[in-house]
């Protein structure tokens, strides 16, 4: 069985837009590169940096109740570690993560776009060495079957974006829904890298935001149990051991390869 990577994508900051990769590489035991390195508290959350544990997405600004995210179309410069926001094709914030000031403009620019949907001051939190704002706590690498999201355009009678389901690796070549399967099984590529899928993952209200107008538009979570029993979309694994891996590459299955 040959899997194809069709696209990568990143989220740097939890809740806001993705950024199209062409190739990362995968460290054992670590995250997806540069992804969900950020997070914005809706007001006081308790998170400490110095002993960071796993929140419940609800504390964060995010799709699932905060649609008005999608407007905005955002990217992260790495080399200067600087955050830009852009809404209808026009800059309205930018600032340097790694400071003080630059923190405080884009947490100004938050609480001017949404002021009702906030309960208490903004805070950008960055993700100390080791941690992410992931929505599961082992959730290092999400795969997206998009033949399954094409089966799911069926029973929903609509055109589904995979960018809904704001997962970092978009794959091809598999039948609808046969991600499931791979659940305990190692996937490997000609690089070295090798991921154990973990688990399914489960869909929640975010979904049904369209990811470029912003619109509560469907029922995806509703959709999916009325048609299969289950809100599952997608698949989390963890990296084995480090490789790269780029658009256009191939993932096989481990013959005989279980999780432990």
């Amino acid at each position: 069985m040959s899997i194809r990577i069709a696209s990568l994508q990143r989220y740097p900051v939890k809740g806001l837009s993705p950024e199209t990769l062409t190739q990362v590489v995968l460290t054992k035991g670590d995250y997806f590169p540069g992804d969900r390195l950020f997070a914005i508290e809706n007001g006081p959350a308790g998170f400490d940096p110095g002993s960071p544990q796993h929140q419940p997405k609800i504390k964060f600004l995010m799709l699932m109740r905060n649609e008005s995210l999608a407007r905005l179309k955002t990217r992260y410069l790495d080399s200067i570690t600087t955050l830009f926001i852009e809404e209808g094709g026009r800059e309205v914030a930018r600032g340097d993560l790694s400071t003080r000031e630059g923190r405080l403009a884009i947490e100004a620019f938050f609480r001017r776009f949404m002021p009702r949907e906030l309960r208490g001051p903004p805070k950008m939190l960055a993700a100390p060495e080791g941690f992410r704002f992931t929505d599961s706590r082992r959730g290092f690498v999400s795969l997206i079957n998009l033949a399954s999201v094409r089966e799911l355009e069926n029973v929903v009678g609509a055109p589904v974006d995979p960018l809904r389901f704001r997962g970092n690796i978009h794959v091809e070549g598999l039948n609808p829904w046969a991600e499931f399967d791979l659940v305990g099984q190692v996937l490997t590529t000609a690089s070295g890298l090798r991921l154990r899928v973990t688990k399914r993952i489960e869909r929640c209200a975010a979904t049904n935001v369209d990811p470029t107008t912003g619109l509560r538009d469907l029922e995806i979570p509703k959709s999916l149990m009325k048609a299969y029993g289950h809100f599952d979309c997608g698949i989390y694994a963890e990296v084995l051991s480090d490789g790269m891996l780029g658009t256009g590459d191939c993932l096989e299955a481990e013959q005989g390869a279980l999780a432990l």
